[in-house]
């Protein structure tokens, strides 16, 4: 990133927030109350930067709103605290959907047969730059903080790990050496939730997760801040990874 871009966005971040995105904010991301002052102030700046460079549509009828653009775009931004971000750059539109909406899902067989069909579907993140999401379940999963589903979460999620590389095809964090310790940690976790899926075990965390790294990365984010205290008991080393790549520790927020 360049200078001037360096500038511009110093200069967006420093405006005064608009009194009706901050309403909106307070009223559809209950994370907000949550944070320190100074994680606000810097969640704020994030969100002018954000509503600036990314663009949204509204398909199948949907109205996108500046409530709709503020709420999506804070709760996208509470992943960037901290860390030293360029705001999502494989990103360049959001595309909402008044609720679920279907979409074409491929799935393979052990024997590598293909089939295709309709899915109903929340949200999906694309490698081409687009994120799309159901505002119906972005609301109701303001409407429950804690219950470890975040579709903003999980997508964009998605979206640091594209732009990152933290998963592959065949696991996680594929530029450190084999034995490292994070890389064993998320190695461990999976085979465990996939172990405790197979033999219909309950879990913390969501079984969709055992579907690829990809999305057991996506769903870990999602219960790293919706249920922190519950992942920093029931899987503290995982916990402690997630802690140290957001720079965060949702389970000491008040």
């Amino acid at each position: 990133m360049g200078f001037f871009a360096r500038l511009r966005r110093k200069r967006l971040a420093s405006r005064e927030f608009p009194s009706a995105w901050l309403g909106i904010i307070e009223r559809n991301v209950p994370f907000y109350r949550k944070l320190p002052p100074e994680d606000r102030q810097e969640l704020l700046g994030h969100v002018q930067i954000f509503l600036a460079e990314k663009h949204f549509e509204g398909c199948g009828g949907a109205e996108v709103t500046d409530e709709v653009r503020v709420t999506v775009a804070a709760l996208a931004s509470i992943l960037l605290l901290h860390r030293a971000t360029d705001y999502y750059p494989l990103l360049s539109s959001i595309v909402i959907y008044p609720d679920e909406y279907v979409g074409e899902r491929r799935r393979w067989d052990e024997a590598g047969v293909v089939t295709e069909g309709p899915e109903s579907r929340i949200g999906e993140s694309w490698e081409q730059g687009t994120v799309v999401l159901s505002w119906q379940d972005v609301l109701l999963d303001a409407e429950a903080p804690d219950d470890a589903f975040n579709v903003v979460f999980h997508e964009f999620a998605h979206q640091l790990d594209q732009e990152e590389g933290i998963t592959d095809n065949e696991g996680f964090l594929p530029r450190l050496p084999e034995g490292d310790r994070w890389r064993e940690v998320f190695e461990g976790e999976y085979e465990r939730l996939l172990a405790d899926d197979e033999a219909g075990r309950w879990t913390l965390l969501d079984p969709y997760g055992a579907e690829s790294p990809a999305e057991f990365f996506a769903v870990a984010t999602e219960t790293f801040f919706e249920m922190p205290g519950e992942m920093r008991r029931e899987h503290p080393d995982l916990y402690e990874a997630l802690s140290l790549y957001y720079r965060q520790d949702p389970a000491s927020w008040s």
